[in-house]
């Protein structure tokens, strides 16, 4: 294993780090920053600790898990239908920002390091089985974040912050807002699970992402 592969993690934790701190500076709501961040750092510091603790996944996984967690990052700075997309908006004529519906698609790219994990300990034996129920626990995932998020705008609507509230739940009016978020969720989890099928295919992922028993 070269250098680079070896310090590939390290490279996208720096990356990390460096969009966290620019998108830091004035976000457009203090309290929609906070919010949004939390949930990226919480992933991030649990993602550093499994890593000192010898559990590791592809250099894959934390590329792709880097994408989704700065894109959140940047949602979180602008409030995610504020987010300047206007020419993905103008170019395919949408009559709403889908800055949040591709964030939603990304949340499906976690579902690479939990294959990777349950098949290369075994905890899975079987890779269609393995698929089958990272899937549903990603479409399980996406549903209680939109529970989540249902909570906390009742509560900022009870305490007089409305607007925090309505921006954090982002619906941009559309009633359907939350079944085309899960659904955008699994889908993204379906399109990972192709990718690992194809990286994979006839391969041993313990080998591959070097994990050892006796580690």
């Amino acid at each position: 294993m070269n250098k680079t592969a070896m310090f590939f993690p390290r490279i996208m934790l720096g990356i990390y780090l460096a969009v966290f701190a620019f998108f830091a500076y004035k976000p457009n709501y203090l309290t929609l920053w906070i919010t949004e961040n939390s949930i990226a750092v919480v992933t991030v510091i649990a993602l550093v600790i499994l890593y000192c603790k010898g559990v590791k996944f592809s250099n894959l996984s934390y590329f792709l898990m880097t994408v989704a967690l700065c894109w959140q990052t940047i949602g979180g700075h602008y409030c995610f239908a504020e987010v300047p997309f206007d020419f993905v908006t103008n170019l395919f004529g949408f009559e709403r920002n889908h800055y949040d519906r591709i964030g939603h698609f990304m949340v499906g790219f976690f579902a690479l390091p939990a294959l990777e994990y349950f098949e290369s300990r075994r905890l899975i034996r079987n890779r269609g089985l393995n698929i089958f129920l990272v899937i549903l626990a990603l479409f399980g995932v996406a549903a209680l974040f939109e529970i989540v998020e249902w909570i906390y705008t009742e509560i900022s609507i009870l305490v007089g912050h409305k607007k925090a509230g309505s921006e954090f739940l982002g619906s941009q009016g559309d009633i359907w807002d939350a079944q085309k978020d899960m659904l955008c969720d699994g889908l993204g989890a379906i399109v990972t699970a192709i990718i690992y099928s194809l990286r994979y295919k006839g391969k041993e992922v313990s080998r591959i992402i070097g994990y050892r028993k006796d580690s």
